[in-house]
């Protein structure tokens, strides 16, 4: 039961759906293999900003304005996805490097790379410099061109300060429905 001032953000809300056993009845698939459940059993990390553009988002605005939500705040904001990824980042990268594999584009996909310029000592006033990301990799269906939102692709990454020139980046322009299932079955060893 959550109280009246509980607040979560978007997949934290999955996640405690998921782990409700009371939901059994309705599995379509085995658990064993449903990411999503694995994923919330480990509590890994995730970043899940611009929710609120989806239709999600817009169900959720309704029941605010309907009055059905008394608190619009019960699902926590972009701005404390990108503190908690901060933090994320800034423990992670002192003990190892970190990269990131980035699915499509738009605010869902280049977010969390902005980590990195934003922990820069001029912009957020921590006097360590964080390093830049270990490695890049983005499934898109955009085909890098003039015209399309890839533009130079990971390349542009390099003048922001999210990458430097001998970071491993990959673009694989593809359906990432069908590229990234691939890509993770080969490495869990599927």
């Amino acid at each position: 039961m959550l109280t009246k001032r509980a607040t979560f953000f978007p997949h934290e809300f999955f996640y405690r759906i998921l782990t409700d056993d009371r939901l059994k009845k309705y599995y379509q698939i085995d658990p064993k293999i449903a990411g999503l459940r694995r994923e919330c059993r480990k509590q890994l990390p995730m970043f899940v900003p611009g929710w609120e553009d989806s239709t999600l988002g817009n169900m959720y605005a309704g029941h605010c304005i309907s009055g059905g939500v008394q608190n619009v705040h019960t699902v926590r904001t972009g701005i404390e996805y990108m503190v908690q990824l901060a933090d994320w980042y800034t423990t992670t990268s002192a003990s190892s490097s970190t990269g990131f594999f980035q699915i499509a584009g738009g605010i869902a996909g280049d977010f969390p790379i902005c980590v990195v310029p934003m922990l820069h000592p001029g912009i957020c006033g921590r006097e360590r410099v964080f390093p830049r990301l270990g490695y890049f990799c983005q499934i898109s269906d955009s085909t890098t061109s003039y015209g399309s939102l890839l533009w130079r692709g990971a390349e542009r990454e390099i003048t922001w300060g999210k990458l430097s020139l001998d970071t491993p980046k990959y673009v694989i322009e593809s359906d990432a429905t069908i590229v990234a299932p691939l890509i993770f079955a080969w490495i869990l060893g599927w």
